[in-house]
C-alpha cells in the first residue's frame, strides 16, 4: 500500500526543488558569469523576442524613468532579467522534482541524485550550448539533492523529513554563495572586460583647434590657443587628443566634462552582453556585391585609422535625460570596406552577435566607421567589443555593437526595433539638457548643460528666464576634427556636443529656466514637445529653480 505524502511533506517536497532549482541556477553563474552561456541568458533573449510591442514599450518609456528616479538603472531590462533567473530556476527545479519522484520509486538515493545531475545539465546544455554551464547547473542541483537525500538516510523516520529540507537548504545556500562569487569572477574572462591600451596603432588623426564663444568666461577652458594636429602616422597623436579635450572643457561642477569616460550609457535588448573574442571574430560582407569578403580583427587594425570624437544619444533618452554621451572613437571607414565588395545595391542589414539587426541605407554611411577602441583602448564588452558600428548625427539604435555581418541590399528592411513601432533610423534631434544648478558665493545661480544638434552643428545656445528675452550662453570650444572630417572641410568635430554655460543674479524666487539651441545654419531647435516614442524626445527643456 502506497503511503500517501502528508500536507507537510509535500510543502517540504516543494521546497526542495525550490532550493535545487536557485542552486542550479546559480551553478550554472558560477562557471559561466555573466555571459551568453549563463542559463538565464538565452531566456532573457526569447522574452525580449517574444514580449508584446506595448509591453516593451511600457519597460522602455515608463518603468526605465521610474527606475532611474529611485536609482535603479534600465529597471525594465533587470526585471525582464529576473523573470528569466526565476524561469531557469523553474525549470531546473522541475527536472529535479522528477529526479526525487524517480529515485524515490526507485528507492534508490544514487539514482535520484545521478538524475538530479543529469536531467538538469542536459536541459541547459541545450538551452546555451554551454558544457560548463550545464555542468554548473548539474552540480548545483544534484549538491542540494544529495545532501538532502543522505541526510534523510542517516535520521530516524520520525526527524527525516526536517533532516531532508536542512541538508538540502545547506546545499543550497553553499552552492548560491558560491555563484555568486565564482560568477561575477569568471565574467569576460577572455578579457574583454579589460579593454587594452591602442597606443602605438598607428593611426591618422585629428587637426586644428577650432574657436568657440566663451566670452565672459563663465567656465574655465584652459586651453592652448594654437594646438595643432599633423596628418602623419603618430601614435602620440591619440594620447594628445583626449588631453585637448580636458582643456577645452568648462570647469564647471555638477556637469561631465566634453567626453564622458566611464559613465558613458549603455542600452542593449539583452541585460547579458556577447561575449566576443577578437581572435575568434569576423565580419563578413554578403549579399549585393561583386565580391563576399570576410575580415578578420587583425585584417581591421592593420588598415589606415581615424579617431573621432562623437556624441550618441538614445532614441528612448526623455528630454532632460540622461542617455546622451561623447566619446573619442578609433576605427575605420565603411566606405572603404564596401568598396572593397563592390556593394551594388542601396541599403545593408547589419546583424550583431545578440541577434540584434538593422536596416540602413548605404547613402547615410559616408562617414560612418566601423570601431574597435574607445577613449585610447579596445572598445569594451558593454560598448560592443570587439567592433561595433558608428554612424555620426543618428540615433543610438543604428550604431549596432558586436557587428557580425553586413549584407548589401535591393531593397530596405525594417530592422529590430522598426519591426516594434519605433522609428529611430534618423538624423538625432537637436536638443539642449540644462544638468547643472550651482549656488555661487556671492549668491549668483549658475546654470550648465550639454547641447547637441548631430552633424549640423551648433551656433549658440540660448536661455530665457520666467519666458524673458532669450540671452546667449557661453559655450566650449569645439572638440578637435579628425582627418576625416577636416578632409570634408570641417574645423571641429562635426558630430559632438558642446558645453554651455550662464550665470546671472538670483531674482529672489523661484523661476524657471527655458534653454534651446541654435544650429549652425541658424535653424532654431523646435519647440514642440515629443515624447521618445516612436522618433526620440523633442522640445526646449524647461527646468524650475529654487531661489
Amino acid at each position: 500500500m502506497t503511503e500517501t505524502p502528508s500536507l507537510g511533506s509535500r510543502y517540504a517536497l516543494a521546497l526542495r526543488t525550490l532550493l535545487a532549482g536557485i542552486a542550479g541556477v546559480a551553478g550554472s553563474y558560477a562557471l559561466a558569469g555573466s555571459t551568453p552561456s549563463f542559463v538565464a541568458a538565452p531566456i532573457e533573449s526569447w522574452l525580449a523576442a517574444t514580449v508584446p510591442d506595448y509591453l516593451l514599450r511600457v519597460a522602455i518609456t515608463v518603468v526605465t524613468p521610474l527606475g532611474e528616479a529611485v536609482g535603479i538603472a534600465h529597471l525594465g531590462q533587470a526585471l525582464n532579467l529576473t523573470l528569466a533567473i526565476a524561469l531557469g530556476v523553474g525549470l531546473v527545479g522541475a527536472l529535479a522534482l522528477a529526479a526525487l519522484v524517480a529515485g524515490r520509486m526507485r528507492g534508490d538515493a544514487t539514482v535520484t541524485v545521478a538524475l538530479a545531475l543529469s536531467l538538469p545539465a542536459i536541459a541547459v546544455l541545450v538551452l546555451t550550448a554551454s558544457a560548463t554551464s550545464a555542468l554548473g547547473a548539474g552540480l548545483g542541483s544534484a549538491v542540494v539533492v544529495a545532501l538532502g537525500e543522505f541526510a534523510r538516510m542517516d535520521a530516524p523516520a520520525t526527524d527525516a523529513g526536517r533532516r531532508d529540507l536542512l541538508g538540502s537548504l545547506a546545499g543550497a545556500l553553499a552552492v548560491g554563495l558560491g555563484g555568486a562569487f565564482l560568477g561575477s569572477r569568471s565574467s569576460g574572462s577572455d578579457g574583454t572586460e579589460t579593454p587594452r591600451p591602442l597606443a602605438g596603432s598607428g593611426a591618422d588623426v585629428s587637426n586644428t583647434d577650432a574657436s568657440g564663444p566663451n566670452a565672459t568666461g563663465e567656465g574655465t577652458a584652459a586651453g592652448e590657443e594654437n594646438e595643432t594636429y599633423s596628418d602623419s602616422n603618430d601614435p602620440g597623436e591619440i594620447e594628445r587628443l583626449p588631453a585637448t579635450a580636458e582643456k577645452r572643457s568648462l570647469s564647471i561642477p555638477n556637469l561631465e566634462g566634453l567626453v564622458s569616460g566611464a559613465d558613458f550609457y549603455e542600452v542593449d535588448i539583452n541585460s547579458i552582453d556577447p561575449d566576443v573574442n577578437a581572435e575568434d571574430w569576423t565580419l563578413s560582407i554578403t549579399g549585393a556585391v561583386s565580391n563576399v569578403i570576410e575580415i578578420g580583427y587583425d585584417d581591421l587594425r592593420s588598415m589606415d585609422a581615424e579617431h573621432r570624437f562623437t556624441t550618441l544619444r538614445c532614441v528612448s533618452d526623455s528630454l532632460n535625460g540622461s542617455e546622451m554621451d561623447t566619446a573619442l572613437w578609433t576605427g575605420v571607414p565603411i566606405a572603404d570596406i564596401l568598396a572593397r565588395a563592390g556593394a551594388r545595391g542601396r541599403h545593408l542589414r547589419i546583424d550583431a552577435a545578440d541577434d540584434y539587426f538593422q536596416g540602413f541605407p548605404i547613402s547615410e554611411l559616408d562617414d560612418a566607421m566601423l570601431v574597435y577602441g574607445m577613449d585610447e583602448t579596445t572598445l569594451p564588452r558593454g560598448h560592443g567589443a570587439p567592433v561595433r558600428l558608428l554612424v555620426p548625427g543618428h540615433w543610438g539604435e543604428i550604431q549596432v555593437k558586436w557587428i557580425t555581418g553586413i549584407e548589401v541590399l535591393n531593397q530596405p528592411i525594417e530592422g529590430f526595433w522598426e519591426q516594434r513601432g519605433w522609428h529611430g533610423t534618423g538624423n538625432a534631434h537637436t536638443v539642449a539638457k540644462l544638468q547643472a544648478t550651482n549656488r555661487q558665493p556671492d549668491g549668483r545661480i549658475q546654470v550648465a548643460g550639454h547641447a547637441y544638434a548631430g552633424t549640423r552643428g551648433i551656433e549658440r545656445v540660448e536661455l530665457s528666464i520666467d519666458g524673458s528675452e532669450w540671452r546667449e550662453t557661453d559655450l566650449s570650444k569645439p572638440l578637435p576634427a579628425s582627418t576625416g572630417e577636416r578632409a570634408r572641410g570641417l574645423d571641429g568635430a562635426g558630430a559632438a556636443w558642446r558645453q554651455w554655460a550662464y550665470t546671472y543674479d538670483s531674482p529672489g524666487t523661484d523661476h524657471e529656466v527655458r534653454v534651446r539651441t541654435i544650429e549652425a545654419d541658424g535653424t532654431i531647435q523646435p519647440r514642440e514637445s515629443a515624447d521618445p516614442y516612436p522618433r526620440g524626445a523633442t522640445g526646449w527643456v524647461s527646468v524650475t529653480v529654487e531661489r
